[in-house]
């Protein structure tokens, strides 16, 4: 896939980067620093595809050079972005705001750019109405950021790992294995019994995060924090069922008790350490990237245990602290518009929160060829209609960071899996403060 997903944008992207974008941002050029070459830092974290679309900017935009800061995980990124907008100093002129994190800042949003004044509120038919909802201040007044991904759940998994162990390799015959997330268990105990060496599942930390953003879009429509960002971590079923289901895993050491994109989850990806894992789609790049060549055609995707679901998703925030402010938000503009969306699906499988690049045969009709040439675009398109946004609070990745700790401190043996749901909670209130 890799020949395909770096081809040229073609004369659709030509024709955005002609003119379209330098008319739609209307910002003040009295706070720019644009009267000569400009070089615009763009802050990301994992594989975003953003590279050729990078040199396609560039090229239509003499007098621009691009610099991408990247960090591999959110974890990484975290305490980065936190410091820079906390000093007010070291932010790119874009920054990549997860999901996880885009609440927190919605908080700060002082410290960002009001993207309604470059040109912003042309743009809203270019997202799925969810999405760029999420990008708006509670308030309707502030446009902090631009849509880039969304995160349909599937489920990948080792082709040859899974006919070792006796259980079919079909992606349709192996998505049937497991209609619920016991059934799933289940599999892996058969698995388990027949293969040595490797686990079944990758850790607990991605199954926790995919199942609570799945029960809590299925429910309530919230997670650790309600609607009005009040704690409801250890009230919520949503969370106590997602909690218990990633914790039966532990029990049952059917786990490698790694965390995704850290340095033991990414030799894990090259040691045959893991048969499955839990895969919005952008993480398709991410395993692509860490399994290397020799990955290639060893791996597959088929459907989630429990339904549909979702995991992940990014906006691009303009910080305040730029000296370019009409660049930075042409350029934010540019990477979240339907062609951007498409360049980078191709690049890294981020699939899109344009309906208009979801609806683009290079996304509709796309295959990859390093996952046995599975119809990606097909099965996360699919997937997507039926996401429900589920509401985050300010200190959700606080919260979730420990209370992945506490699963991974069971597998472990540090922490007795009757007791771990207390010290979850325990972890949780804390985080939370």
């Amino acid at each position: 896939m890799r020949a395909i997903m770096r081809r040229g944008l073609g004369t659709a992207m030509a024709v955005l980067l002609a003119g379209g974008l330098a008319a739609a941002c209307g910002g003040d050029d009295k706070k720019d620093s644009d009267s000569g070459p400009v070089t615009l830092t763009v802050d990301v974290f994992g594989e975003v595809g953003y590279d050729q679309l990078y040199k396609q900017y560039e090229q239509s935009h003499p007098g621009v050079t691009i610099k991408q800061r990247k960090v591999s995980d959110l974890d990484t990124y975290k305490p980065r972005i936190q410091q820079w907008m906390a000093t007010g100093s070291g932010a790119g002129d874009v920054v990549m705001l997860e999901e996880g994190i885009l609440p927190l800042y919605m908080q700060q949003r002082t410290k960002f750019l009001n993207l309604f004044d470059y040109g912003g509120k042309a743009l809203q038919d270019k997202f799925l109405p969810w999405k760029w909802q999420m990008g708006i201040s509670p308030d309707g007044k502030q446009l902090v950021g631009l849509g880039t991904d969304v995160g349909p759940l599937a489920m990948c998994y080792r082709k040859d790992l899974f006919k070792k162990a006796g259980l079919p390799t079909e992606r349709d015959e192996v998505g049937r294995l497991w209609p619920t997330w016991d059934a799933f268990l289940q599999t892996g105990q058969k698995f388990q019994q027949k293969v040595s060496g490797p686990k079944w599942l990758d850790g607990p930390t991605g199954l926790f995060r995919a199942t609570v953003l799945q029960n809590a879009g299925a429910g309530p429509g919230y997670s650790f924090f309600d609607k009005d960002d009040k704690f409801v971590f250890d009230t919520n079923p949503a969370v106590k069922q997602a909690f218990d289901t990633a914790l039966k895993f532990e029990q049952n050491k059917l786990t490698a008790d790694t965390s995704i994109f850290t340095p033991p989850w990414q030799t894990g990806l090259k040691r045959d350490t893991f048969a499955t894992v839990p895969c919005p789609s952008w993480m398709l790049g991410g395993i692509e990237q860490f399994s290397g060549a020799s990955g290639k055609g060893k791996w597959d995707v088929a459907t989630t245990p429990g339904g549909s679901g979702y995991w992940g998703g990014s906006w691009l925030a303009v910080p305040k602290q730029t000296k370019h402010p009409k660049q930075a938000a042409a350029l934010a503009e540019f990477l979240t518009s339907p062609q951007g969306q498409i360049g980078a699906y191709k690049a890294a499988n981020t699939f899109p929160s344009s309906p208009q690049a979801e609806q683009d045969p290079a996304v509709a009709g796309s295959t990859s060829a390093y996952f046995n040439d599975a119809p990606a675009g097909k099965i996360f398109g699919s997937l997507v209609a039926a996401v429900k946004p589920v509401h985050l609070g300010p200190k959700n990745e606080d919260v979730r960071a420990a209370v992945e700790n506490v699963l991974i401190s069971v597998g472990q043996g540090k922490v007795k899996p009757d007791e771990a749901w207390s010290k979850a909670v325990d972890a949780a209130k804390k985080a939370a403060r």
